[in-house]
């Protein structure tokens, strides 16, 4: 298993990014008086077909060529799944695909989130063909990041600009901090 959930987060996005999604929604819940965490991740890619859908949280079933496992969905079931919670995923052909997962964050086998912040900040900045919407909500403080949103204001400036990527990350750090209750 990965140390941390927000690695499970890159690398299923880094699927729904191979998937030739062009937007991707990300949403991270918390519910600290009920010790619970809502992670899903959305996106509008080419979708699995009915018996991959089946098979895909099977490690030993990828679609990758470059090696015959695929570890990332079995491996965000089963840390989920071991603090109590639940995994769902759902997919259509040419629709996309919704994966869903929650954990009972005082569970001793409940892994940290983690440095969220720089997956996410990773994705944007690594992934500039596909949007991104990124919603992070504790006890119903939120903020959200829409890609869409920054590229309008910014036009054809790629998000690795020097400038532009510093912006994404301090916003993505200033606002993760303030809903998280450290300001």
């Amino acid at each position: 298993m990965l140390p941390e959930i927000s690695l499970n987060v890159l690398d299923i996005t880094e699927n729904s990014v191979s998937a030739k999604a062009s937007l991707i929604e990300i949403s991270i819940r918390i519910q600290t008086s009920e010790k619970k965490m809502f992670l899903s991740i959305k996106d509008n890619g080419c979708g699995m077909s009915p018996e991959m859908l089946a098979s895909v949280t099977d490690p030993f079933v990828t679609t990758r060529t470059t090696r015959k496992i695929g570890l990332g969905i079995p491996f965000l079931k089963q840390s989920a799944e071991c603090t109590g919670g639940n995994f769902s995923i759902q997919s259509e052909v040419n629709v996309g695909t919704v994966i869903a997962a929650d954990y009972h964050t005082d569970h001793i086998d409940c892994m940290p989130l983690g440095d969220i912040t720089s997956s996410i900040y990773t994705l944007v900045t690594m992934h500039p063909e596909t949007d991104f919407i990124y919603t992070y909500k504790v006890d119903g403080r939120e903020f959200v990041l829409d890609t869409r949103e920054i590229r309008e204001i910014m036009g054809d400036v790629p998000f690795s600009e020097p400038e532009v990527a510093m912006f994404i990350r301090e916003y993505l750090t200033e606002n993760k901090r303030e809903v998280d209750g450290e300001d």
